[in-house]
């Protein structure tokens, strides 16, 4: 499987993103490019071939999920001497304006998944981590596997089920 994104770079017309929610778009356009500079995360982006648009973008990053959040039938599998453990965070995902509605979230999801699973065979990742923005995008995660972590607002899907699928 090859990727539909590209790491996100100068050339791209930031700009002219908008996802509807100020808070994805500021950060693309003001601080991603900066946030990318200095190793705090890795920001991709999905173009539009035909007239140069972004159509979406995400975020990686490494995190960690404390242990005792994690479900107990998972915690059996895992060490004890851990507080927690390493995981890769999906920190955004959005899709522009022009673009919400034709499947390009699923599709952004999917790359995002399969290049965290890609990532985990090389350092530790136990799960994809996300920390859903509001409600909408709480439903969009569930309808993808994703499970909620009591007491925390974040849900997670583990690098075994990632394994599985791809």
């Amino acid at each position: 499987m090859s990727h539909l994104t590209e790491v996100l770079h100068s050339t791209h017309k930031k700009t002219d993103f908008s996802c509807g929610k100020d808070i994805l778009d500021n950060y693309f356009i003001h601080q991603a490019s900066q946030d990318v500079k200095r190793k705090l995360s890795a920001c991709f982006v999905k173009i539009d071939f035909e007239t140069g648009l972004i159509q979406g973008y995400y975020t990686l990053a490494n995190s960690s999920i404390p242990l005792h959040l994690v479900p107990a039938e998972l915690q059996i599998k895992l060490p004890k001497s851990y507080v927690s453990i390493p995981a890769t965070l999906l920190g955004r995902l959005a899709i522009d304006l022009r673009y919400q509605g034709k499947g390009i979230g699923k599709l952004l999801l999917m790359d995002a998944l399969y290049r965290s699973y890609e990532n985990s065979n090389h350092m530790g990742s136990f799960a994809v981590v996300v920390d859903p923005l509001d409600l909408e995008a709480e439903n969009f995660y569930l309808r993808y596997g994703f499970i909620k972590l009591p007491d925390s607002g974040k849900m997670f899907l583990a690098m075994k089920t990632l394994k599985d699928l791809f």
